[in-house]
């Protein structure tokens, strides 16, 4: 007989989490800025394959070297507040009008 996963778990308690709302805050904050650059990432790897023609020095390298590119401006871009989803996971996690 198989025990159900929820029963399995329920004697496991939940890790003490010593740091205060603070830290909570900064790390929940944290997290939403990491997942706005992650999606200004695919946003901006979605445009740059959308081209329209090929490009005539195109080759492995310059592509790498563009996903490298890309990946710096998304940080930047998420880094700069501008767009605003970091603030909104923030207003929706933290239950805020």
């Amino acid at each position: 007989m198989s025990t159900p996963i929820a029963s399995a778990n329920a004697g496991a308690a939940a890790p003490a989490s010593s740091a205060g709302p603070a830290q909570s805050k900064d790390d929940l904050r944290s997290a939403a800025k990491a997942f706005e650059a992650i999606f200004l990432r695919q946003m901006i790897g979605t445009m740059r394959s959308a081209s329209l023609a090929e490009d005539m020095f195109s080759n492995q390298a310059t592509e790498q070297f563009r996903d490298m590119q890309d990946a710096k401006m998304a940080d930047a871009m998420a880094g700069n507040s501008k767009f605003g989803i970091a603030d909104l996971l923030l207003k929706q996690f933290e239950g805020g009008s």
